[in-house]
């Protein structure tokens, strides 16, 4: 295994982590968008550019999604 997949593991793996504990927590919910962030970035790095796009607009609605639990 690659570090380039090694890293992508590592973005999926905290996708669903962060996602299934987003009720206990509004910093689930950032942490939900970090890691659509960090999926975003893998998918350019490895020229899957349609991956990238969708992963950084679930990036930007997670991190609305935080912005609006907080008030």
């Amino acid at each position: 295994m690659d570090a380039l997949t090694l890293f992508g593991v590592l973005a999926v793996t905290l996708m669903l982590l962060t996602y299934a504990l987003e009720n206990r927590s509004h910093w689930f919910v950032l942490g939900f968008a970090g890691a659509c962030a960090l999926g975003s970035a893998y998918g350019f790095l490895q020229g899957a550019w349609p991956f990238g796009v969708v992963e950084a607009i679930w990036a930007l609605v997670a991190f609305r999604r935080w912005q609006t639990r907080l008030s």
